[in-house]
C-alpha cells in the first residue's frame, strides 16, 4: 500500500503596493493557494483566523508598518436590528433573493460595471472585463453560491452578493447593486438579509471582509450589532472602534516567519516549523 503525508500549504507574501484604505501607507499580503480535496476544510479552518478568500486563493494582510485591518463578522446571536436598519428591511420587501450556482451572466456584469463607474472608479478592479468578471464568480474550489435581487414587478436585478458557504456561517465574498437606488440602501440590505439566510441555515455568523479603522469606506461595519473582529490572534467582541486606532502603530505586526508558524491547519497541528 502506498502511503502518503498530509502536505502543509504554502505561504508566500506580496510585495508592498499603495494600501486602498489608508492614505499613505503600503499593503502586504500574506497568501496561499486553495486547491485540492482538502480546500473546504482549509478554507474553514483559515477564515477563522482572519483570511478571505479570491478566486483560489487565500489572504490575509501582513503588512510591514500597520495593522490596522481587521476581519469582522456577525454573531447572528447577538445581532439585533436598528431603527434605521428596520427601515432599510422595509423599503426592499419588494425585493425577491435568489440563490443560485457561481455562474455569471450578463445582466450580473452591466450591474457591476454602473456599480464600480459610481463607486470605484479608480479602484483596482476598475478595469475588469467580463472574462475576469466569470472568473471571479465561478471560479471557487469550495461552497459557492451567487444570490440575486430582484424586483418581484419588474424582474430587474438590482443586486448580487458572491457567498462562500463555511462549516459556521456564510461569508460575503463580493457584492455589488444599483447605486441609483440611494434610498433603499441595498449594501446594508444585502447584509441584513445574509444575517437571515446564515440564520435560517443554522449558520452562527456573517463574515463581511475587513474592517479599517480610519478608513470612511469600511466604517459602515462597525454600524451592525454584534460585530466580532479578528484582533490579536482571537475573535472579540467589538469595542468603541477608537479602541483599534492603536493597531496602526508600527511595532503591531509581528515577522512574517512568526505570522505562519502560529496558523493553525484543519486538523489543529500548527503550521510551526512545517514552512521552512
Amino acid at each position: 500500500m502506498r502511503h502518503t503525508l498530509p502536505i502543509a500549504p504554502q505561504f508566500y507574501v506580496t510585495a508592498p503596493q499603495p494600501c486602498p484604505y489608508l492614505e499613505g501607507r503600503l499593503e502586504r499580503k500574506l497568501f496561499t493557494a486553495l486547491q485540492g480535496d482538502g480546500a473546504q476544510r482549509l478554507n474553514d479552518t483559515l477564515s477563522k483566523q482572519g483570511f478571505r478568500r479570491s478566486q483560489n486563493v487565500l489572504y490575509r494582510p501582513s503588512c510591514a508598518d500597520c495593522a490596522a485591518c481587521l476581519s469582522a463578522r456577525i454573531n447572528v446571536a447577538e445581532f439585533g436590528t436598528s431603527r434605521s436598519q428596520r427601515r432599510t428591511i422595509n423599503r426592499n420587501r419588494h425585493l425577491e433573493r435568489r440563490a443560485t450556482s457561481p455562474w455569471a451572466t450578463e445582466e450580473q456584469y452591466a450591474l457591476f460595471r454602473r456599480y464600480l463607474e459610481d463607486r470605484h472608479a479608480n479602484g483596482g478592479m476598475a478595469d475588469m472585463d467580463s472574462f475576469e468578471f466569470a472568473a471571479m464568480i465561478e471560479e471557487s474550489p469550495i461552497r459557492t453560491r451567487v444570490i440575486e435581487y430582484c424586483d418581484r414587478t419588474t424582474g430587474e436585478l438590482v443586486a448580487v452578493c458572491l457567498t462562500d458557504v463555511f462549516d459556521d456561517g456564510v461569508s460575503m465574498v463580493y457584492s455589488f447593486y444599483d447605486t441609483d437606488l440611494t434610498r433603499q440602501s441595498l449594501g446594508t440590505y444585502v447584509i441584513l438579509d445574509h444575517v437571515d439566510i446564515a440564520r435560517e441555515a443554522g449558520l452562527d455568523y456573517v463574515y463581511l471582509g475587513y474592517w479599517v479603522p480610519g478608513s470612511d469606506k469600511m466604517g459602515y461595519k462597525a454600524a451592525f450589532a454584534g460585530l466580532e473582529v479578528y484582533s490579536g490572534g482571537e475573535w472579540q467582541k467589538m469595542r468603541d472602534p477608537a479602541d483599534y486606532d492603536a493597531k496602526r502603530h508600527p511595532l503591531s505586526n509581528d515577522p512574517i516567519a512568526e505570522q505562519v508558524a502560529n496558523i493553525s491547519l484543519p486538523d489543529g497541528r500548527p503550521l510551526r516549523g512545517q514552512n521552512r
